[in-house]
């Protein structure tokens, strides 16, 4: 019996299914800052540091919650993640890409690959519809509350999870089975049968290492905040992406269309790789 394709959506979050990044829907207002106060001061940790900007972001997050007599739990976390603003159609995106596939005989999986937090993203109305979501995260104590950073996600580790959703490896540890050798046939989503969402430069090795081995990359952008189509247009030039559409994610929306386009593509590469050999 000839085996389902399994297509892997993956996506960045902040600017690719919300309009912005996750601290700004609850955490910053709690602890009594702007964004732009926000990110100035977490930038000017990473710069006076030579620091990472994400365990510089982190950091100001703990320590501004200690500040502010704010406990850093893990459902603490997930009420910040349910208030998380969301693009137009991606509450109903997943089901809708999901029929679709079944309908075409296609397996459809759906994750996050993210330099925000998996706690919040946990907490988010549509964290049900991801097989797993690799982002950064905290080390609890035994209260339960924050105390360290346990996963701090770049925009060039983010491509370790790449090769990881490949394999089928659903651990942020593991550093052993996602450097091991393995056939291409008994990779659980080939490179060719990935698809990845990001909006902008951060998102650019994750893109280019999906578009090098024959998947495909989609840069999506808010048309109402100026700059941000040219950033995606870049991205088309430069051949970092193959596809650029606004952020939209209705039914009757591009990027719909062209998702379905790409499975259609990816079921009619599987049925002709079984040609290829004859007894």
């Amino acid at each position: 019996m000839r085996r389902k394709p399994i297509v892997g959506l993956i996506y960045d979050f902040d600017g690719t299914l919300s309009p912005g990044n996750m601290q700004e829907f609850g955490f910053i207002q709690a602890i009594g800052q702007t964004p732009e106060e926000f990110w100035a001061k977490s930038d000017g940790i990473a710069k006076g540091q030579d620091a990472s900007n994400i365990l510089a972001y982190m950091k100001l997050m703990f320590d501004e919650a200690k500040k502010n007599n704010i406990k850093l739990t893990h459902a603490g976390f997930q009420r910040f993640g349910a208030d998380i603003k969301l693009y137009d159609g991606v509450r109903e995106w997943f089901k809708n890409v999901n029929d679709y596939g079944r309908e075409h005989g296609v397996i459809i999986e759906h994750y996050i690959n993210s330099s925000g937090l998996t706690e919040i993203i946990e907490g988010s109305p549509i964290a049900k519809a991801f097989k797993h979501i690799f982002a950064g995260s905290f080390i609890y104590d035994e209260k339960g509350v924050a105390e360290w950073p346990g996963i701090a996600v770049d925009f060039t580790a983010k491509t370790q999870y790449l090769f990881k959703i490949q394999k089928g490896i659903f651990s942020s540890r593991d550093a052993v089975k996602v450097n091991e050798s393995l056939a291409d046939e008994a990779k659980r989503i080939p490179f060719t049968n990935m698809i990845y969402f990001g909006d902008g430069e951060t998102d650019v090795p994750s893109m280019k290492l999906v578009n090098m081995f024959g998947g495909n990359a989609i840069a999506v952008f808010d048309p109402t905040k100026p700059g941000k189509k040219a950033v995606a247009q870049k991205l088309l030039r430069q051949g970092r992406v193959n596809f650029i559409t606004p952020a939209s994610y209705t039914k009757d929306s591009r990027t719909f269309r062209l998702v379905c386009a790409i499975i259609d593509k990816v079921k009619a590469d599987n049925e002709l790789r079984q040609f290829t050999s004859y007894k």
